[in-house]
């Protein structure tokens, strides 16, 4: 197939492009020009947010299939709709389990928690500034989806990625965070209730958006790895790899620790699995992830 695949090019992205290329797909990757686009890709330069500029850079090209890694706004989504409108057949959104800020629930919650036709869009808020779209991330996305959903000339899915772990490029720092912390024996801000939360392995988020590519469904659809995660069982492997002690420290008010949650993240999967997909448990791959990601003793 034709791939395009918009932004993505570190992380679960450029692995996700190593996959499609080694199934055989043509990939052209579309971004700003600020990194170039890996070996054995075509790049086109345009930002995705100038309509007339991504029309351009498109020319007369047709794709099979587009994936959206850094589709963020509704605007965003607006702009595209009407792009690829007649130039692919298939758009796959990376969405985010943030986009289910409202459903908090005490089960792991479906794709149909979320009512897309409910969801009311306003292009008039002030996405282009970075610290508004920072604050309202899962929003941004929830009304993304939205637009998409309300109609378009291609078939269309998102992917909700549930948290992502593992890999020696992950550039959130986050799970350096616990590390450092647990070394030191400094304290980890919880909060009172501290909820679990669905998590996916970073090269299994990469096979999974590989396989969406080439699948059929439309719709959102949940992305995780069986097996829900406490902060306790990720200090837990963290310990296992750098020694020291985990201490919490309960928070009324103030910022929580990463993936330190006061309502719950959790997604259910079924659908995905139902569709044809198999998600490993994060039993299988946590330690392994906190290995790629967290230094061990003397640097290990």
């Amino acid at each position: 197939m034709d791939i395009l695949i918009i932004g993505g090019n570190r992380y679960f992205g450029k692995r996700l492009i190593k996959r499609l290329l080694g199934a055989g797909h043509r990939v052209t990757v579309l971004n700003r020009g600020s990194s170039a686009a890996p070996e054995g890709t075509v790049q086109l330069v345009a930002d995705r947010n100038d309509e007339a500029a991504l029309e351009k850079a498109l020319g007369g090209r047709r794709f099979d299939v587009v994936v959206d890694q850094v589709c963020y706004t509704p605007r965003q989504a607006e702009i595209a709709r009407r792009v690829f409108a007649g130039r692919t057949g298939r758009y796959v959104m990376t969405s985010t389990v943030e986009v289910y800020g409202y459903e908090d629930s005490a089960v792991p919650v479906a794709e149909d928690a979320l009512d897309l036709g409910a969801v009311v869009v306003d292009l008039a808020l002030p996405w282009e500034d970075p610290e508004f779209l920072d604050a309202h991330y899962g929003e941004g996305k929830r009304q993304a989806e939205a637009v998409f959903a309300g109609g378009a000339e291609f078939a269309w899915a998102s992917v909700r990625v549930a948290h992502v772990l593992g890999g020696a490029d992950d550039f959130t720092g986050r799970l350096d965070h616990y590390a450092r912390r647990i070394r030191a024996g400094e304290p980890i801000a919880v909060p009172a209730v501290n909820r679990p939360a669905t998590y996916v392995y970073v090269e299994e988020i990469a096979d999974f958006l590989a396989w969406a590519a080439g699948a059929e469904f439309t719709g959102p659809v949940n992305a995780h790895a069986h097996g829900p995660l406490t902060t306790a069982e990720i200090c837990a492997a963290i310990e296992s790899r750098v020694g020291g002690r985990t201490v919490f420290q309960e928070v009324e008010v103030g910022e929580f620790s990463p993936f330190s949650f006061d309502r719950s993240y959790g997604m259910d999967n079924s659908r995905a699995e139902g569709l044809g997909y198999r998600f490993s448990h994060s039993s299988e791959w946590l330690a392994r992830a906190v290995a790629e990601t967290v230094s061990g003793p003397a640097g290990a």
